[in-house]
C-alpha cells in the first residue's frame, strides 16, 4: 500500500498578512510619498520595508534613493550596495547606483579640492 504524506499547507488567519506582504505595501506608500517629494516621510517607509523583508532589493534602492536625496551618503552607498548584492542584474538598480556613485565620487574630488593642504 502506498505511503500517503500528508501535504501541510500555512495559512494565514484573515487579516493576517505576511511581513513580505507588508513591506510591499510600505514600499508602495513610500513610492507614492517620494513622488510629492516627501523624502523624510518616504525613507521612513521604505526603512519599515527593508525591516519586514530584509532581502526585498527594490525597497533597498528606493532607501538608498531617499537616504542620497536627504544627504545621508554613507547610508546611501550601503543601501545600493546590499540591493546591488541581492540583484546584481537589475538594470534599474544598477542605473540607480551608478548615477549615485557618479555623483557622489564627484562631490568627494570637490570637498577634497577645498581641504585646506598642510605644509
Amino acid at each position: 500500500m502506498p505511503s500517503i504524506i500528508p501535504l501541510v499547507l500555512l495559512l494565514l488567519a484573515p487579516g493576517e498578512r505576511s511581513g513580505r506582504d507588508q513591506g510591499q505595501d510600505e514600499l508602495k506608500f513610500g513610492i507614492d510619498v517620494a513622488r510629492r517629494g516627501l523624502w523624510a516621510e518616504a525613507r521612513f517607509r521604505f526603512e519599515r520595508a527593508v525591516t519586514l523583508d530584509p532581502d526585498s532589493a527594490p525597497a533597498l534602492n528606493n532607501l538608498g534613493v531617499a537616504l542620497e536625496q536627504q544627504g545621508d551618503f554613507k547610508g546611501a552607498r550601503a543601501a545600493y550596495d546590499k540591493a546591488m548584492k541581492l540583484k546584481p542584474n537589475d538594470l534599474y538598480i544598477q542605473q540607480n547606483y551608478d548615477l549615485f556613485r557618479e555623483a557622489d565620487d564627484k562631490r568627494n574630488r570637490k570637498a577634497r579640492k577645498k581641504q585646506p593642504t598642510n605644509p
